[in-house]
């Protein structure tokens, strides 16, 4: 009776290794990208048509590690394939509103902000499968419907405000964004497929049963991990800005103070010529002609005498 938890603490020391490798992959691999758009994706959805829109968007979903997580939580318990297509079908109506709509609105946020909230989106869900609300909170768990719904408005935003970062352009901006959601759910559809398959192979298995709190305790972790990650990037960001403010101002103060003496002088300048052409260029005749002079005196010369 005792060798099962010494047969299980060796299993859930390596879960937890391989979940510690997969965030240390996850934060190498983030930091090489723009929040999640790569540099050779970014030239494409400059200046790239229908097609290169819908194959971005399947690279970005089989690629996005946040929304891959959150899925796999959504379908851990879901058996039948109508319940799996209702859950998913409200993630994409989520995702596809905020992603169209926030889009074209110019409504964004904080990049690291929104990945942020995704991660708590991950956690949210292992923790539900845990029922963490019934045997912490003592609380009955939200529907689940409706928060996958606001889910996938949630991730829908954090793609908005990705693709808002790029030069997108106005010409069929509509199409191509509606082209990128298609890829999007595309990439889900093969991803759900090979999730499916995998958790069909393990519910045949007895592992499932007593790995289930491992699984999910995992994803809790690695949504925590996520969390951390882009709260320390924000935060990173934002006293790399702070850093940098006064040397930027200064830089304003300076050229703005460099312009000002510029035109000072330039003016000086013109001042100086304005005085000095009419007397380079008087006649000769008006060398003879008296001054006057204030108070309304005058000088002349001539054969007979001297006047005043």
């Amino acid at each position: 009776m005792l060798r099962k938890p010494y047969i299980a603490r060796p299993i859930i020391l390596r879960i937890v290794g391989l979940l510690g490798a997969a965030l240390a992959m996850v934060g190498v691999s983030s930091s090489a990208l723009a929040h999640g758009v790569p540099e050779a994706s970014r030239e494409a959805l400059s200046d790239g048509g229908i097609a290169e829109y819908i194959w971005l968007g399947a690279e970005h979903m089989v690629t996005g590690y946040d929304h891959l997580l959150f899925l796999f939580g959504v379908i851990f318990f879901l058996k039948g394939f109508r319940d799996v297509v209702r859950f998913i079908t409200a993630f994409t109506l989520g995702h596809c509103i905020t992603l169209l709509g926030a889009t074209l609105a110019g409504v964004t946020a904080n990049a690291y902000l929104i990945d942020a909230v995704i991660a708590l989106s991950v956690i949210y869900k292992g923790f539900e499968n845990l029922d963490g609300f019934d045997r912490f909170l003592r609380v009955r768990a939200p529907n689940l419907l409706a928060m996958v719904f606001v889910f996938g408005l949630i991730h829908g935003f954090g793609l908005s405000t990705r693709l808002q970062e790029l030069p997108l352009g106005e010409d069929g901006l509509i199409y191509r964004i509606l082209a990128f959601n298609v890829g999007v759910e595309l990439g889900q559809v093969a991803a759900l497929t090979v999730m499916l398959g995998l958790f069909k192979l393990w519910r045949s298995s007895k592992a499932f049963d007593r790995f289930t709190n491992i699984a999910n305790s995992a994803l809790v972790l690695a949504g925590l991990g996520l969390f951390f990650y882009q709260v320390e990037g924000y935060l990173h960001e934002a006293d790399h800005e702070a850093t940098h403010q006064p040397e930027v101002e200064e830089q304003i103060v300076n050229d703005h103070i460099g312009a000002s003496e510029q035109q000072h002088e330039d003016g000086h300048d013109h001042e100086d010529e304005a005085i000095l052409e009419p007397v380079e260029n008087m006649p000769e005749e008006a060398a003879d002609q008296p001054v006057e002079h204030v108070g309304g005196h005058s000088h002349s010369h001539g054969e007979g005498g001297h006047t005043h």
